[in-house]
């Protein structure tokens, strides 16, 4: 992979470069906001879309499985290119738009589920905040109710350890976005390198 095209492409697609968008307030991540890629930053050759062969489509199945490095990922482009003869631009473009689409798809689903992630935070947030408030109240009564401010705390302090423990985990989760995005990158600068003069 060029660095100079990779510094482009870093260039054009905000979520790579991640700047903070605070305009949706169920999206807790650094990395800004982006609802859907464009394929067209990814994969600079005009294609006309076509069903895949079931070869290609077999291909396209495994480039999309982040669980496959992009090491494993040449290698298996590199072995359906000496099984398939005339392999151009048109059927590598369709390849790359198969794994896009199954990439894209699985960063809507991820994303959609931040967004809940985040409602659920906000929801534990509020509910330590009122109970808090209620064992304010509680204490500063003449006749305390003990049993219920034992009960008050507790779950205070089990709801602040769940609610560290959802924050620490936010930072992969905010990073799978990204991940994601790069995978795409890497599989189109990966097909390019074969793709005719």
């Amino acid at each position: 992979m060029k660095i100079a095209s990779f510094a482009l492409f870093l260039a054009l697609v905000p979520a790579v470069a991640g700047a903070a968008d605070f305009s949706d307030p169920d999206w807790p991540c650094i990395q800004r906001k982006v609802e859907n890629l464009s394929p067209g930053l990814m994969w600079p050759k005009p294609v006309t879309r076509t069903a895949l062969p079931p070869e290609a489509a077999d291909l396209a199945a495994r480039l999309a499985l982040r669980r496959v490095s992009l090491e494993e990922a040449e290698t298996q482009v590199g072995d359906f290119l000496e099984k398939t003869a005339g392999a151009d631009a048109q059927l590598l473009g369709n390849i790359f738009y198969d794994v896009f689409d199954k990439l894209a798809e699985d960063r809507h689903r991820l994303i959609s589920g931040i967004a809940r992630y985040s409602r659920n935070q906000i929801a534990l947030s509020k509910k330590i905040e009122d109970s808090r408030n209620e064992m304010a109240r509680l204490t500063a009564e003449k006749s305390q109710d003990f049993d219920r401010i034992d009960k008050l705390e507790e779950q205070i302090d089990w709801d602040e350890r769940i609610y560290k423990d959802r924050t620490q985990a936010l930072t992969y989760v905010c990073e799978t976005p990204v991940i994601i995005e790069k995978r795409a990158y890497a599989i189109a600068q990966l097909l390019l390198k074969h793709v005719p003069d």
